[in-house]
């Protein structure tokens, strides 16, 4: 089952929230509280634990510096954390800096996210997060009850667990956008239209900005499978092997849908052009009927007092007998030759 986010109203600047959870194979806790209380918070983390410490809401900047101070991370790091980044992974002396792209969902054809950073220490764990609310409740709760093998594991196996639960439901997006070109598609052989073709622009948009979003993580996470973090343990490289194995199968499946994409872009186009086709060749056929018509109008309007048929008695449904002969000869023409 993919857990929920539990708010999708929040944004940025509601709420600036600072989260503690520090365990070890015998204990847990959990401290939460606003900025107000950092200090108080920060004081709870112990040596001899695991210490999760989460950042909802980069605006306030006192609670920003409060954390920087604290852990002495680096000017450069928080301008990564406060920027939109690239996916990227990087060490520092004493802690390593990762940050990636988190995926919720997508509203109409346009992809819910925001940028999670996470600073790896000795015995510490901290995410900046944009906005309140995320894929890791369910996980919390497997930590409290001790469930599975995270208690067992150091900080370095958090972050994969983390990182493997935001990769986890890009799954879930890609599955989303390959349901969203099906219907597109559909829609593009029944009744192509302006909107349609305005929907596989914002679907290609979309893609653009998940390739940017994986293809990088994938160069970040090579760092860390081919061994160059003295902050991953060798016994939990395996983990995030697995992780880089999930953003290549969601890189392979992210080409396809843009080859689809620009199939239909193509399709779409055709299928415009063919409609207009159709268009001219129903105005043509009208068209071609109506010259011998209007020439014959045109003759019988001429006020020349001398036109031997304008005294015959039955002239007026004759040249009605003759016009009717020619649109229906005429139709008859196309018909058989299959213009309509």
């Amino acid at each position: 089952m993919n857990p929920q986010k539990p708010s999708d109203n929040h944004s940025p600047t509601d709420c600036e929230i600072l989260e503690l959870i520090s365990y070890n194979r015998e204990l847990h806790d959990k401290y939460t509280g606003t900025y107000t209380t950092v200090e108080s918070i920060l004081n709870k983390i112990q040596p001899d634990r695991v210490n999760w410490i989460n950042v909802d809401g980069l605006n306030n900047q006192d609670l920003i510096e409060k954390v920087q101070t604290h852990f002495c991370l680096h000017s450069l790091l928080i301008d990564d954390v406060l920027s939109d980044q690239r996916p990227k992974a990087e060490e520092f002396d004493d802690y390593l800096f990762f940050t990636l792209k988190m995926l919720y969902r997508i509203d109409g054809t346009a992809i819910d996210y925001e940028q999670i950073s996470f600073v790896l220490g000795k015995n510490y764990l901290i995410s900046f997060q944009e906005k309140e609310g995320d894929w890791f409740d369910g996980f919390r709760d497997r930590i409290r009850l001790d469930q599975g093998r995270v208690r067992k594991k150091q900080a370095d196996y958090l972050l994969y667990r983390l990182i493997d639960i935001i990769v986890d439901n890009y799954y879930n997006v890609l599955d989303r956008v390959g349901d969203l070109i099906d219907e597109t598609e559909e829609t593009v052989y029944q009744n192509p239209s302006t909107q349609t073709f305005t929907k596989i622009q914002y679907l290609k948009k979309e893609l653009i900005y998940l390739r940017k979003a994986l293809f990088p993580l994938r160069d970040a996470l090579s760092k860390i499978v081919k061994g160059e973090s003295d902050f991953v343990k060798e016994e939990n490289i395996r983990f995030f092997s697995d992780v880089y194995e999930h953003v290549i199968h969601l890189t392979d499946s992210l080409e396809t849908y843009k080859d689809l994409v620009s199939s239909l872009t193509d399709i779409h186009i055709n299928a415009m052009n063919t409609k207009m086709n159709e268009v001219m060749k129903v105005l043509t056929v009208i068209s071609t009927i109506f010259i011998p018509l209007t020439f014959i109008v045109g003759v019988y309007g001429m006020n020349f007092h001398y036109m031997p048929e304008l005294d015959w008695r039955w002239g007026y449904y004759s040249v009605w007998g003759v016009m009717i002969l020619i649109v229906v000869g005429m139709l008859a023409f196309f018909r058989h030759k299959k213009w309509f």
